[in-house]
């Protein structure tokens, strides 16, 4: 039974966080006036903090960069789905996970607040429920997630 149900959990997190991903881009690739109100917001909160054009769309945090992440955080989580390539889904939930925890403090810790569209606060609960999901996808996939960066440390420190 136990075992169902994280068979269950294995693929419907995946597809959860890859459809909001997924979902989010006709938004941002398009530049919708749904986007241009939250980077607008955020990019006038950071050039008030000195750093002005960061999340305009040639900005380091553009809305086209945010959504390449999210982009490739979707196809990494998604070809875990097959267990030869399991170890793409961790790093893709580390991406999105990186992702998620930005979106949520920019949510509560910026002018943006919770509920910038009017929505409800549909989108920050949307960030939230990915950023959970992210991290229960780490948790499962933890073995894969340390190979992973044993594997990257290696490539970084050798001792040769």
């Amino acid at each position: 039974m136990l075992q169902r149900a994280m068979t269950g959990v294995r693929i419907v997190l995946p597809l959860f966080v890859s459809a909001v991903f997924l979902d989010s881009l006709r938004f941002k690739f398009t530049n919708a006036p749904e986007t241009q109100e939250i980077f607008g917001r955020l990019d006038g909160w950071a050039g008030s903090l000195g750093a002005p054009g960061l999340f305009a769309q040639t900005g380091l945090f553009s809305q086209y960069v945010i959504g390449t992440a999210e982009l490739f955080a979707s196809a990494l989580i998604l070809a875990g789905l097959l267990p030869a390539l399991r170890r793409f889904q961790a790093l893709g939930a580390l991406i999105g996970l990186a992702v998620m925890t930005g979106a949520i403090s920019f949510h509560l810790f910026t002018p943006l607040g919770i509920d910038p569209n009017s929505d409800g606060g549909g989108l920050f609960v949307a960030a939230c429920g990915v950023w959970l999901s992210c991290v229960v996808l780490l948790v499962l996939n933890r073995k894969a997630l340390a190979g992973l960066l044993v594997g990257i440390t290696r490539a970084f420190f050798t001792t040769d």
